[in-house]
C-alpha cells in the first residue's frame, strides 16, 4: 500500500518562513546551521507533530493523542541542516523553536524505511510524529488509515531509550507496553537525571 505525508496548513508554513527570515529566531541553538547559508533555505517533509499522553499503553488508546503542532525538516543544498518546529495557536501556528541533532538524520532515515515498509502492508499508512516526553523519546508514527488501531507501527528514532531499538518497527501495542515496563522507566528517568548520556534526551 501507499504511505501519505498530509499538507501542512498554510499557517504552519507561514510560520515556518518568517522563523527563517527573523533574527531573533536565527539566534536559537539550533539554528547554527541557518545563519551564514550560501543558498537557499528550504522546508520539506512536514510531518504533523503528536504527543503522548501519560499512562498511554495500548494502540486502541494512542488514537487519541493530541496534535500538538507540525515540525518540518530544513534543507540546504540538499542537505538537513535542521529543524522547525510550530504550535497551534489562535492566529492557527506560531513558530516554537528550532532544532538540530542526531534526530534529525534519524528522521530522515525512519521515513524511507517507512516508504518500504508499507509496500508490503495491507493498509495505507499515514506517517506522523509522536512526542514521548515521558519517556525521552520520539518515534515515527505509521497511523493506519481506514485499519483499526492494531495496524499502526511506531519507528523509534535514534537515540532511543535504553531496551529500545532504533529504527525497528514495532507494532504500536508492543512498544507502548514495552516503554511502560518498570525498568525501562526507570532507565529513561535515570538518563534524564544524571544528563548521561546526552544523546538520550530528544535534541527536538
Amino acid at each position: 500500500m501507499t504511505l501519505q505525508t498530509p499538507q501542512p496548513p498554510p499557517s504552519a508554513l507561514r510560520a515556518v518562513l518568517a522563523a527563517l527570515s527573523s533574527p531573533a529566531a536565527l539566534r536559537q541553538p539550533g539554528a547554527a546551521a541557518l545563519r551564514s547559508p550560501t543558498g537557499t533555505l528550504s522546508p520539506s517533509h512536514p510531518l504533523a507533530v503528536h504527543q503522548l499522553p501519560p499512562g498511554t499503553t495500548t494502540a486502541r488508546a494512542l488514537v487519541a493523542a493530541p496534535r500538538t503542532g507540525w515540525r518540518f525538516l530544513i534543507e540546504h543544498g540538499g542537505a538537513v541542516v535542521a529543524a522547525a518546529e510550530v504550535v497551534k495557536s489562535a492566529e492557527g501556528h506560531s513558530f516554537a523553536h528550532f532544532a538540530a541533532g542526531p534526530y534529525l538524520d534519524s528522521t530522515v532515515q525512519a521515513l524511507a524505511q517507512a516508504w518500504q515498509l508499507v509496500q508490503a502492508q495491507r493498509t495505507s499508512h499515514q506517517a506522523r510524529l509522536l512526542s514521548m516526553p515521558g519517556h525521552y523519546a520520539t518515534a515515527l508514527w505509521l497511523h493506519g488509515i481506514d485499519a483499526t488501531p492494531d495496524d499502526d507501527l511506531l519507528i523509534p528514532l535514534a537515540p532511543a531509550p535504553l531496551g529500545v531499538t532504533a529504527h525497528r518497527a514495532y507494532p504500536a501495542g508492543e512498544l507502548l507496553a514495552l516503554l511502560a515496563r518498570p525498568a525501562t522507566a526507570t532507565a529513561a528517568r535515570a538518563v534524564a537525571a544524571t544528563g548521561a548520556p546526552l544523546a538520550a534526551v530528544p535534541a527536538f
